[in-house]
């Protein structure tokens, strides 16, 4: 039985290039001004990268005005409102805008449609930091749509002038479900001119699904607080793996999720280093699934430049 023991794991894994972006500006803002770095709310949604640079002294605070006066603050990948970039200025704070590129392309699309005067369903969770970073950019005109059934309920002022934006970190198939409840309610609503999730989400997405159909059991790498790995948890149940959970680390795996298994899908999320997915590896190999099989459905190349304030 042991032999037959077998790990399918997906790839693309590891930091996609905007968690690499913003963990890499709080490394070098370390380095370029010493600590202590202040970085407002969770630099990226894991909790094994917020310890780490804790350790190297970045210190998270909710709210800027937790911020000395005259500090460096570092903004998170997930984005910001307006009002708290303003409130850094009000404060004299050196700040560093490690929005993702993904995120901030959405926020100027908010702002476009509002000035074209379009009422804009966001589809995304509330209390997301990113749903609130884009409602922020044009407050009176974002109605927040949470999933298929949340359509029913919202209210426009002119239903020809509806447009859809989206949270960059959300499930493909939820998303293209809410799109089509919305559009059943207003016919004439506008696409965004480019996809608005994530490309990195999209392909881990793409890849446990080709996993999960031949798992017993995935595991799926990433923080309980990371959008794009609690869905990934979600698409590998509704692709037909036998189970799924989500992990922080190799030691919050559960040996009794490996009884009578033969065949464990491992994935993680787009926040999550390439050393816990490791960890996972070799429990799981000390468990007898040492026969390890790559499934790459989609090639990552995307990269980004760090934040302007970084750059020499």
């Amino acid at each position: 039985m042991s032999e037959s023991r077998r790990v399918l794991l997906a790839k693309p894994r590891g930091y996609c290039a905007g968690v690499d972006r913003a963990v890499q500006a709080v490394e070098m803002a370390l380095e370029r001004f010493g600590p202590p770095v202040y970085v407002r709310k969770q630099i990226v949604h894991n909790t094994h990268v917020v310890s780490e640079l804790e350790k190297r002294g970045a210190v998270f605070v909710a709210e800027t005005d937790d911020v000395p006066e005259g500090a460096v603050v570092v903004f998170s990948a997930h984005g910001i409102a307006p009002e708290v970039r303003k409130a850094a200025e009000r404060r004299g704070l050196r700040a560093i805008d490690a929005t993702c590129p993904l995120v901030t392309k959405v926020h100027n699309e908010a702002r476009r449609f509002a000035a074209q005067d379009y009422d804009i369903l966001l589809i995304g969770h509330e209390g997301h930091e990113e749903v609130v970073g884009t409602t922020g950019e044009a407050p009176a005109r974002v109605r927040l749509v949470d999933g298929p059934g949340g359509a029913e309920d919202i209210q426009v002022r002119d239903p020809s002038k509806v447009v859809w934006l989206s949270q960059t970190t959300l499930s493909v198939d939820e998303t293209v479900q809410t799109v089509s409840a919305l559009r059943e309610r207003f016919p004439q609503m506008i696409d965004p001119p480019s996809d608005d999730i994530c490309y990195a989400t999209q392909n881990r997405q793409a890849a446990v699904k080709v996993i999960a159909r031949d798992a017993d059991l995935v595991i799926v790498v990433g923080s309980a607080n990371s959008s794009n790995s609690v869905r990934l948890v979600e698409v590998a149940r509704d692709s037909g793996a036998g189970a799924a959970y989500l992990v922080d680390g190799a030691g919050e795996i559960d040996e009794g999720w490996l009884d009578g298994v033969t065949t464990v899908g491992v994935t993680s999320g787009a926040s999550v280093p390439e050393d816990l997915v490791a960890g996972v590896l070799a429990v799981l190999a000390a468990h007898g699934f040492g026969d390890v099989e790559e499934v790459e459905a989609v090639r990552e190349r995307m990269s980004f430049a760090l934040p302007r304030e970084l750059r020499r």
